[in-house]
């Protein structure tokens, strides 16, 4: 039989494939179409259940940009991870069982808090909120808990029947009822991740400062940023208002006022939100009073005050143009002020109700009568 000779291309050089250079690492064997592997995880381990994604415990760069990211507020709704099971580690059936919010920055605590901890992670569904906020929105609640443990099979997983909950989502959880429909047997962990350890291997025990919240300068100051960067939604509106204000006068609209005083009436607002984004997180152990709306007057009030008197030779500056200043910037102090509410242990969500009913008619009506005098002091 008369063989036929096998054809082989030419290589396009001697050490290259023909096709150009080698392609990167093979596909992972777990991707499926129309599903891609997200950076943090790992690999997977097999279990009863199925493999569950084991996750790094080391943030990469683009963990640390997304940090960056929502910080500076842009994302925050999206940054999330999808909720179910997942492992640090090389945990076995006798590995605890951490539970936390699908918020990523709260998964991303959590996960290098275990660099050293085969354990398991059991994520609900927050909508992307933080384990303290998600639980006063019942988000992070009893049947989210009870219906995760099921959907996942983790009796099928783990030998034990105890779940460690962060003690900051203890509003939202009934440990007796979990029990009750699921089996398993809530313990309430340390605030921080940063403790799990020493929680752990202190055999779930608590050790002082563990159960205490703090509200240090770094913790305020890291709010910030993101306090700022949600006013840009509003920010061009609040400048053509400013302009069409400061234009008002004798001549019923003038572009040169509208510039002129508009830039004074700007630096009025300028220090309310310097106020009440920086000062007050910044002074607030020593604000007086409980109220962050009456932080926010005081430190407007201080911070505008300085500000008039720093512009009180402007020629655009009657006295009643001052008190219009002054009035805006305290304010808008005392309005921002009461973003902080949600972040701190300082308030309760019964007294924070009861503060904006207060105070929000009042800074309105404050901002109304500067708008008022500032028209009235250019004629």
């Amino acid at each position: 039989m008369e063989m036929l000779p096998i054809y082989r291309p030419p290589a396009a050089h001697a050490d290259e494939p023909c096709c150009g250079p080698p392609a990167g690492p093979p596909s992972s064997p777990d991707e499926r179409p129309g599903y891609s592997l997200c950076r943090f995880v790992e690999r997977f381990i097999p279990t009863p259940v199925g493999p569950v994604p084991c996750v790094k415990t080391v943030l990469d760069r683009q963990d640390q940009l997304g940090r960056l990211r929502v910080r500076l507020g842009y994302g925050r709704n999206d940054y999330k991870v999808a909720p179910g099971l997942y492992a640090t580690g090389d945990p076995d059936a006798d590995a605890p069982v951490l539970v936390t919010a699908n918020y990523k920055l709260t998964f991303d605590h959590l996960r290098v808090a275990l660099s050293r901890i085969d354990a398991w992670i059991l994520v609900l569904d927050t909508r992307g909120i933080n384990v303290w906020c998600a639980a006063g929105k019942g988000s992070f609640g009893t049947g989210e808990l009870v219906h995760r443990v099921q959907m996942t099979g983790l009796a099928k997983v783990v030998r034990h029947r105890r779940l460690i909950l962060p003690q900051l989502g203890a509003t939202g959880v009934a440990g007796h009822w979990v029990r009750q429909a699921c089996g398993f047997e809530v313990v309430w962990g340390p605030v921080r991740a940063g403790d799990i350890n020493a929680f752990l291997a202190s055999g779930k025990c608590d050790r002082a400062g563990m159960r205490a919240v703090s509200f240090t300068l770094g913790e305020r100051l890291a709010l910030v940023p993101v306090e700022i960067s949600l006013l840009r939604k509003y920010l061009l509106w609040a400048l053509l208002a400013i302009g069409v204000v400061s234009g008002i006068g004798p001549a019923l609209f003038s572009w040169s006022a509208a510039w002129q005083r508009g830039v004074l009436a700007i630096a009025a607002v300028v220090a309310g939100i310097a106020a009440g984004c920086v000062a007050v997180p910044l002074c607030l152990p020593w604000l007086p009073g409980r109220a962050f709306a009456l932080k926010g007057t005081i430190a407007g009030l201080i911070l505008g005050g300085l500000m008039v008197a720093r512009l009180w030779a402007n020629p655009w500056i009657t006295p009643w143009g001052a008190v219009a200043l002054l009035l805006m910037a305290t304010a808008v102090s005392s309005f921002l002020a009461m973003n902080f509410t949600g972040s701190t242990p300082f308030t309760s969500p019964s007294g924070v109700e009861k503060e904006m009913r207060r105070a929000i008619p009042l800074q309105a009506a404050a901002m109304l009568l500067a708008a008022g005098l500032w028209v009235g002091a250019a004629f």
